[in-house]
């Protein structure tokens, strides 16, 4: 007789494109193939706070996630899905008051009962000002509003995780095992203390038992696997000895979990389906620390967008080890064994004395810069080692020779977002402006800048307002007239690093070229537009200081305006543009067009980001001197080609 299985963990794939009702057609078909629960992802504007016809937005709509606008967006994203009975995580931060409102003021059009909404908000602004960007306001009011949604959500909505403390970003930004550990649950503190002030005492246990996490696993799985194990012992340590959380059931640690995308390659893509299967074992194997949740990328994530099947594909995977073998007939594999025990003490170890030091510091918030500043050496560490082949990547910098993939021929490869998404989200959201009682939302936002100001929780005035028929752009503004904008730390200190291995021959070709143009080689480094991931500009302006360039680095979210004024103040010789959320033909085409207009048709531009090849042969002919995707992972051959195109232009002219 078989032995009796136990439930396996939620199903999820974290999806959303184009439109709200696209994306609504994308989740029920989903759900129809057997995935078990929502995960939503939001495009760049929503999640920065900006309507979808704001300049920032401009080629950003529909390209990572679903535009979500107000709440009709929300109304056709949930058509025909029964909130009270879906369990759905939003990948959403900055926001998230905002989008929990709509969700909220969409569950009541349907009827549900909002106390029996189950699901998550991520919620967690820290690691935004460390890894991802989709940041707001600065640092004290953004945790005051994650402790206002935990707040109402215990109210309100008990079942809901009103914060899902998030590692994920940190891994793709560099961090080591011990650093992930540790910024998360330095994350974690920093919320129960503020939120202690928030809940009454004997409310508390059961708030602290909300809180979730959402994790990353790489490649190394045994290692991966070993961080959760350290992440459960680590966790019940400090909500036992830090907050006396006594009942063992509010200790636990949930966590969901994406696998790791950094590691995809574009280089022999198809290799990335074991990488993914071998990365989501080190979050199941393990009963102790199984996920609560999986979400996995698919196969050809740095090629561009997922299609539909790409999706089905890494469901499946889940479905096979769930249901096909063994592994949830067993208590867990790993109890016991001292290899195990060995590597979980010493990322503790390792874990806690980070912990200890961005104490003494103040806490995660005081400590933004230091943890910054520590994940770009990481990744920079990381980096010099596939580089150097310390670390093997097969298909990357060993085994490269292979036969044609049949899965990346021909078109269809990867899913293109229609090109006319944009120009209908912004349709249909000026209609909405024109159709809705004007009056009610000028006083529903009143009531809003009221409660920001007072300090009274942000939620009942965002329920209304999402009711009143505001715009995500209308809330964002609140909260920045009221708290003010914010720029992160870029984490690239202007001090060159003591690695010096392979540099010399480049530092050489630097002094020469300046030398010629008679002063330092001027290197300008920008971000246009709203993608946040800035790991790779980072490393680019870092490896071009210790190359010996000037750099000026001044990290994300600029307008091409901004990045062409600032090259003619800053008499740049070459200026490098890093887009990794599919808006790079739009916001280059306008950064040459700007250039030119400027005068500035002499200096080169260079760009990086997942650029499929059709697209990087139309960025050519715009005029761009050159185009570097995932694959060209040498940055010194890239410091080596950006002193020839300026000495090039020199000569030139």
């Amino acid at each position: 007789m078989q032995a009796q299985k136990e439930t396996p963990w939620l199903f999820r794939t974290y999806a959303g494109h184009s439109t709200a009702s696209a994306s609504n057609a994308l989740y029920r078909n989903n759900l129809a193939k057997g995935q078990t629960g929502l995960s939503v992802a939001f495009d760049l504007p929503t999640q920065t706070g900006y309507d979808s016809d704001h300049e920032l937005a401009r080629g950003e709509v529909g390209k990572v996630g679903v535009p979500v606008s107000h709440l009709g967006d929300m109304r056709a994203l949930f058509d025909q899905i029964p909130l009270e009975q879906m369990n759905t995580s939003m990948t959403i931060n900055a926001t998230a008051p905002w989008l929990l409102a709509l969700y909220i003021a969409v569950a009541e059009e349907q009827g549900a009962d909002v106390a029996k909404l189950q699901g998550t908000v991520q919620n967690d602004i820290i690691k935004e000002y460390l890894s991802r960007g989709t940041y707001i306001c600065p640092p004290k009011p953004s945790l005051r509003m994650i402790t206002d949604v935990a707040a109402y959500t215990q109210k309100h909505l008990p079942k809901w995780n009103p914060m899902n403390v998030c590692s994920y970003h940190l891994q793709e930004a560099g961090a080591t095992p011990e650093q992930e550990l540790a910024f998360a649950l330095a994350t974690a503190v920093a919320v129960l203390d503020d939120l202690k002030g928030k809940v009454a005492a004997e409310d508390f246990p059961n708030m602290v038992g909300r809180i979730s996490f959402f994790v990353n696993a790489g490649i190394r799985f045994v290692t991966e696997m070993c961080k959760m194990r350290a992440f459960v012992d680590l966790w019940d340590e400090i909500l036992l000895e830090r907050y006396g959380v006594t009942d063992a059931r509010y200790r636990r640690f949930r966590y969901g979990v994406q696998v790791n995308s950094l590691g995809l390659t574009e280089q022999q893509p198809e290799n990335n389906v074991y990488r993914i299967l071998i990365e989501m074992l080190a979050v199941t194997l393990s009963k102790k620390a199984r996920a609560r949740a999986v979400q996995l990328p698919a196969w050809n994530e740095a090629l561009g967008l997922p299609r539909p099947w790409d999706q089905q594909w890494s469901l499946r995977m889940q479905q096979i080890l769930a249901y096909e073998t063994d592994l949830l007939e067993y208590d867990d594999l790993f109890d016991g064994n001292p290899a195990i025990d060995r590597k979980v003490a010493a990322l503790k170890e390792g874990a806690r004395a980070e912990l200890a030091q961005i104490d003494a510091m103040g806490g995660a918030v005081a400590a933004i810069e230091y943890m910054k500043s520590r994940l770009v050496e990481a990744n920079a560490e990381r980096i010099a080692r596939i580089e150097g082949k310390e670390t093997t990547v097969v298909g990357v910098n060993r085994w490269t020779e292979a036969a044609p993939s049949p899965l990346t021929a021909g078109d269809g490869a990867i899913m293109v977002v229609d090109a006319a998404a944009e120009a209908d989200q912004i349709a249909r959201l000026r209609q909405w402006r024109e159709t809705r009682d004007e009056a009610r939302v000028k006083a529903a936002l009143e009531a809003l800048r009221q409660a920001a100001a007072s300090g009274a929780n942000i939620m009942p005035p965002s329920i209304e307002a999402a009711r009143a028929g505001a715009t995500t752009g209308e809330w964002g503004n609140m909260v920045r007239a009221a708290f003010g904008q914010y720029r992160g730390p870029t984490g690239v200190s202007r001090n060159p690093s003591n690695r010096t291995e392979g540099l010399e021959p480049i530092r050489e070709a630097v002094d020469a070229v300046s030398a010629r143009l008679g002063r330092r080689l001027k290197f300008l480094v920008g971000k246009p537009g709203l993608d946040g991931h800035s790991n790779g500009a980072e490393q680019i302006a870092a490896r071009a200081r210790d190359c010996g360039m000037d750099i000026t680095y001044e990290g994300i979210r600029l307008t091409p305006a901004e990045i062409v004024a600032r090259a003619g103040e800053e008499k740049a010789h070459v200026v490098g543009l890093s887009i990794l959320s599919g808006s790079h033909v739009p916001l280059i085409r306008e950064v040459m067009d700007r250039m030119r207009a400027a005068g500035l048709n002499d200096v080169p531009v260079i760009v990086g980001g997942i650029i499929p090849e059709d697209d990087a042969q139309a960025l050519r002919a715009m005029g761009v001197a050159a185009v570097y995707t995932p694959k060209d992972f040498e940055l010194n051959r890239i410091m080596l080609d950006i002193t020839r195109i300026v000495a090039g232009q020199e000569q030139a002219a």
